[in-house]
């Protein structure tokens, strides 16, 4: 049994491989039940969530991922996800490893919004913002730009000295790396807006959008959360990860779909759709698009096992 810890799955799972095996596990699918989503009380404190997140392929791998979500820990110093996902055999049942949940969801979170954008941002997209400087931003930068041509980000956060050591370490990918507090003034330049964050109120205002932009939507993943207003939605063809998941917990159109603003018909593809070739993505270089993503089991499966290939051939090599 192998043990994967944080270092060990940065170091097997470079995003353009870890992408082209998301796109090939949702280009075929796998066994997905439901997730389980519990909120867990915790005393003078938001509530935590705890995910339990089976999925299987047949004669191949099966696997169960536990997150716990705990916005309170910024007060901690500690980070708001923990996780662990145990793969095994789906021949046996035999445990074949346990893998740093944390950092698995961190880099397929990432991998599935760089897979998406691959199909809707535009292809010369240059600048990106980051709003958010939690666990997940350098990842989605860095998937990001193994996708498109990035040179500039603006990193924006609440706590300015986060954004400002996020900047420094992203400038390690060659990357222009900007902390500002002046969202909009970025958000009006940026060709992709990545959110990541636990914000209960809209952060990117539609009118804010160039023509072009694309959305990336990372964050809120309960429907009492929001990263955009209204008129994003209104401006956006909308995409998402599995239309079950988004349409249940993504407050950014759970709210404006329940207010009327928008309608369940109006999501235009999921990324099986997407990757099946059932929808071409963006039509032109002035759409703005929306992807909104609240993690799927499929995702983390396929990382688990790119992750867990990638580990014993690693050893092979060695050896």
């Amino acid at each position: 049994m192998l043990i994967l810890d944080e270092a060990d799955i940065r170091n097997v799972t470079p995003f353009p491989g870890l992408i082209e095996a998301l796109r090939a596990m949702f280009t075929s699918g796998c066994e997905a039940p439901p997730r389980h989503h519990h909120d867990v009380k915790v005393p003078g404190e938001p509530d935590g969530t705890l995910l339990l997140m089976p999925a299987w392929l047949p004669g191949r791998y099966m696997g169960l991922k536990q997150v716990s979500v705990f916005p309170g820990n910024a007060t901690r110093g500690l980070p708001s996800i923990f996780g662990s996902y145990l793969l095994s055999s789906a021949v046996t049942g035999e445990l074949l490893a346990i893998i740093d949940g944390g950092e698995l969801t961190a880099r397929r979170t990432a991998a599935a919004s760089a897979l998406a954008a691959s199909y809707l941002a535009r292809k010369d997209a240059s600048v990106m913002l980051m709003t958010g400087t939690g666990r997940l931003s350098a990842n989605l930068i860095e998937a990001h730009k193994a996708v498109s041509p990035l040179k500039t980000v603006y990193i924006w956060g609440r706590d300015q000295a986060k954004a400002r050591q996020m900047a420094q370490r992203v400038q390690a990918l060659g990357l222009e790396a900007i902390a500002t507090e002046d969202l909009e003034g970025a958000a009006r330049q940026a060709d992709i807006l990545s959110c990541a964050t636990l914000s209960t109120a809209p952060l990117i205002r539609g009118e804010w959008l160039k023509p072009g932009a694309h959305l990336d939507l990372v964050g809120a993943f309960k429907p009492t959360m929001r990263e955009t207003d209204d008129a994003c939605a209104m401006r956006a063809t909308k995409f998402v990860d599995t239309r079950e998941g988004a349409l249940t917990e993504g407050g950014d159109l759970v709210q404006p779909i329940r207010a009327g603003v928008i309608t369940v018909d109006s999501i235009a593809a999921d990324l099986a759709e997407l990757t099946r070739g059932r929808h071409a993505g963006r039509k032109s270089n002035d759409e703005i698009t929306m992807f909104k993503s609240v993690g799927a089991s499929l995702e983390d499966l396929a990382g688990a096992i790119f992750a867990f290939e990638e580990m014993n051939r690693d050893a092979s090599d060695e050896r």
